[in-house]
């Protein structure tokens, strides 16, 4: 596990965290490719079923779309409409 990463809390929202903040920021642009879970495992020092929880959640919370067999690529933000 990577030294970054707190003990005491879940691990797999740590790196989520990051990863939204990436997405957040820019560092991983609308339509880019997240990291796979090979990239997040070694990345941060973890279990592949940790990674593959974090691209789980990262989905379920709409920030990364998956196409099967291409990978995760960040989503196109929600259009919220005007009142």
């Amino acid at each position: 596990m990577s030294d970054d990463l707190d003990r005491t809390r879940p691990v797999w929202r740590q790196v989520a965290a990051v990863v939204a903040d990436r997405i957040g920021d820019g560092t991983y642009p609308v339509g880019s490719r997240v990291p796979s879970v090979v990239d997040l495992s070694t990345e941060f020092g973890v279990a592949a079923s940790t990674a593959q929880k974090v691209l789980a959640h990262l989905k379920a919370e709409g920030l990364v779309r998956t196409e099967v067999g291409l990978g995760s690529f960040v989503a196109e933000p929600p259009v919220i409409p005007e009142s």
